[in-house]
């Protein structure tokens, strides 16, 4: 009997140390979609040069999804190890599965806020100033599982506008993430559109970090073509989030990685979250609740 304990007490052993080793030789990242592919590995490949030697796998791997949701089921299923969500698309994981990943840091604006706004642009020749004007109109929002491109816009615009979106707007749609959205709006497709920024500095520069600002700073937004027409309440900034199971060891190590970054690698950490921002701060899911709850309490899981 106890032959049989020590030789089943070993195995288990064997097999925890088997399933660590396994863990740590290929680091999964997700990369959710809204912007050009080509442009999100470029600015994630600083990771894939610097994390093999400070967490300890033999490679870092970047899968860029299409829209929101292939990064959210990536992270269901524990097919990838970390990715940077909006609010909702945390809330829409833990509403499926609680457990499945664990938000750790999220961002902090160069004026200390943690959060962003939704913001709504339209061309500034269509001659449209003000939210009133958009009464009948076409809304596009950025993807379906944005904080700030949908469900932030679903839950608040009823107050600014005096009536459910449904029935302001004559229709609405999606422009397939907050790059092609801002495009959409300036090709016409919609007359006014939802994307985010921090909100801090000025709608001319597309603030100081957020959609807008990240077309300016790839040359293909000049903000003399938008106007805004209305800012969302502040909105908790997204979380990093780690899958559940990944040994301690290695979240320790990514967690002390991605703290450190904005001091080791200013140009990288720049390139990753797409703006100005002065750095991270620790998060869990409390955070998120109120986020969670109106997920649950409109669109759903």
């Amino acid at each position: 009997m106890l032959k049989k304990a020590l030789l089943g007490a070993v195995a288990l052993i064997a097999l925890v140390g088997q399933a660590q080793a396994e863990d740590l030789k290929e680091f999964r990242i997700g990369i959710m979609g809204g912007e050009n592919e080509a442009d999100r590995l470029r600015n994630y490949q600083c990771l894939v040069d610097k994390l093999p030697a400070a967490i300890g796998v033999e490679k870092v791997s970047l899968f860029p999804a299409a829209d929101y949701d292939g990064v959210i089921q990536g992270l269901l299923g524990g097919t990838l190890d970390y990715a940077e969500l909006g609010a909702s698309g945390y809330a829409k994981i833990y509403l499926a599965k609680a457990d499945a990943v664990e938000p750790i840091l999220t961002t902090v604006q160069t004026d200390g806020a943690t959060g962003y706004h939704s913001i709504m642009v339209a061309r500034k020749d269509s001659g449209i100033t003000k939210l009133e004007d958009l009464k009948g109109k076409k809304l596009g929002f950025a993807d379906p599982d944005s904080t700030s491109g949908y469900l932030v816009p679903l839950v608040t615009l009823p107050e600014s506008i005096g009536a459910p979106v449904k029935e302001f707007f004559g229709e609405t749609g999606f422009g397939g993430g907050h790059e092609n959205l801002v495009l959409e709006v300036l090709k016409g497709t919609f007359d006014a559109g939802t994307t985010f920024g921090s909100g801090v500095g000025e709608f001319k520069d597309g603030y100081t970090s957020g959609n807008l600002r990240k077309m300016v700073d790839k040359g293909i937004l000049d903000m003399n073509d938008l106007v805004e027409l209305w800012k969302s309440p502040l909105i908790p900034n997204g979380p990093i989030v780690v899958r559940t199971s990944m040994n301690d060891d290695m979240k320790a190590k990514f967690k002390q990685f991605m703290m450190d970054l904005p001091k080791t690698d200013a140009a990288c950490f720049s390139a990753i979250q797409g703006g100005e921002f002065s750095g991270y701060t620790e998060v869990n899911s409390d955070f998120y609740k109120p986020i969670i709850d109106a997920r649950k309490a409109t669109i759903g899981g």
